[in-house]
């Protein structure tokens, strides 16, 4: 089937008013979930197999949150869809005014490699929640977990309702845009491909939600507690080997601490990952050849405080804290997106700011001091899609925050209720009796220009 095909029947499907009822979307997405936990094993064992994620990470970071995410759709849905009151100006009296939430018909989600199980179902949790029709695209990088996704999807659901679209992104995906206007396009992954699916919405005036990435940074303060920082931000930036959009790309240490910091750092990693990190069983791996080149390329660019160790075959690279790291050096100009962490001091808060504005608008920040008035600073100073205080990236786990980036991190957002707007269209709706019908209301106007000053002021 051509695409135009496919996607002409979705438009028909989407057209007969088949998703929006209540209670077809809770059927839908009860039956995902049921689906999801009956193929439980084979997530798990897809994704050992293209990240090496134990089934523990497994079901925190991908099969959990999608499940988590349906069973808050499931019971918050009938709240959800109701239309919201609002007050009526005096204009409009006695009429009443609502928000009406609408599906948005036909939408594209397009996920990336790292989580590429949850970041494909979770935004579809929103979709279906909100009434519409979607094509599903996942990452070719991760080619297990893509094929378990699919006999999951065409289990559950019929293609011209929810399709599933493999193959190469860099040609799928424009051949899908050049077929059919979606209304809207739900992508995550790289800046530099962000843009491009940006430009090709724009030529279509087709809505978009953009969850990029960017250099997360991370600001230990002298006051911080040494311990919890060290083992936080090490839970944070070795999930997935590093591979994760939300995790510490860099820390900026404060030099009175520095040294205390990087030993402690340094124990923790050991604590969790043991000294042979290649043999534990919960420590990922990268995702291809490519990644790993780019990623040990970056080894010369500082010096080695702990790690460094790789092997290509097994697209290891051991948990590596680097320091010396010159700030214009190519580690601190990208993502690193991997297992390499530069640790940078600083004296003062302007230096650490300065620093920090060199990569503007990261999709995080994290911060750990224990005063308030330094926590209240960073956080008005750094703009940032989200944040953490004495914390990292546990943020996204709770749904009711909206979970998105702003400026080259990202456009828009999701999570929970958040997921539920992004694929819902609100609609204004004025609702007004026939009587009374006052005169002053209709032409001729000369004489009502102080009655209408009064009204509309």
């Amino acid at each position: 089937m051509s695409y135009l095909s496919l996607l002409t029947k979705m438009r028909e499907y989407f057209a007969s008013g088949a998703t929006q009822s209540v209670e077809f979307r809770k059927q839908q997405l009860q039956r995902l979930r049921d689906e999801i936990l009956k193929n439980e094993q084979a997530i798990n064992e897809a994704l050992y197999q293209d990240l090496h994620k134990s089934p523990e990470e497994v079901w925190v970071s991908e099969t959990g949150l999608v499940v988590g995410e349906i069973n808050v759709a499931l019971k918050q849905l009938d709240a959800w869809v109701k239309p919201r009151r609002v007050r009526t100006n005096l204009l409009n009296l006695p009429s009443s005014s609502s928000i009406l939430p609408e599906p948005l018909g036909v939408v594209l989600i397009i996920a990336p490699w790292n989580y590429p199980f949850q970041l494909l179902l979770n935004p579809l949790v929103g979709a279906i929640a909100a009434g519409n029709c979607v094509v599903l695209k996942p990452s070719e990088y991760a080619p297990a977990t893509a094929a378990v996704m699919k006999k999951i999807i065409e289990a559950v659901f019929d293609s011209s309702y929810i399709a599933y679209v493999e193959g190469d992104g860099a040609s799928v995906v424009p051949s899908l845009l050049e077929s059919f206007r979606f209304d809207h396009i739900f992508y995550t992954g790289s800046t530099t491909v962000g843009r491009i699916i940006y430009k090709m919405a724009a030529d279509q005036l087709t809505p978009v939600t953009l969850e990029l990435g960017g250099k997360s940074p991370c600001v230990v303060e002298a006051d911080a507690s040494i311990n919890v920082a060290a083992k936080r931000i090490a839970l944070a930036k070795w999930n997935n080997a590093g591979q994760i959009c939300v995790a510490p790309d860099y820390i900026l240490v404060h030099a009175s601490v520095r040294d205390s910091f990087l030993q402690e750092l340094k124990k923790v990693i050991l604590n969790f990952f043991t000294e042979n990190p290649a043999t534990c069983g919960h420590y990922g791996r990268i995702i291809n050849s490519k990644q790993f080149d780019r990623l040990v390329s970056y080894l010369k660019d500082g010096s080695i405080y702990h790690g460094g160790h790789y092997d290509r075959e097994q697209l290891y690279i051991e948990p590596t804290l680097l320091t010396e790291v010159a700030i214009d050096s190519p580690i601190m100009q990208q993502e690193i997106f991997g297992p390499l962490l530069p640790v940078l001091s600083y004296n003062s808060f302007e230096e650490a700011k300065s620093i920090i504005a060199r990569n503007p608008n990261p999709l995080a920040f994290y911060v750990y001091t224990e005063n308030r008035a330094h926590e209240k600073a960073w956080l008005q100073q750094v703009p940032a899609g989200g944040a953490c205080v004495n914390n990292s990236i546990f943020h996204l786990l709770n749904h009711r925050l909206p979970f998105g980036g702003r400026g080259t991190s990202g456009v828009g957002a999701y999570h929970g209720k958040y997921s539920f707007d992004t694929f819902s269209h609100q609609k204004s709706v004025l609702r007004t009796p026939t009587w009374p019908d006052p005169a002053l209301k209709y032409p001729p106007f000369k004489g009502k220009l102080n009655l209408l000053k009064k009204l509309i002021g």
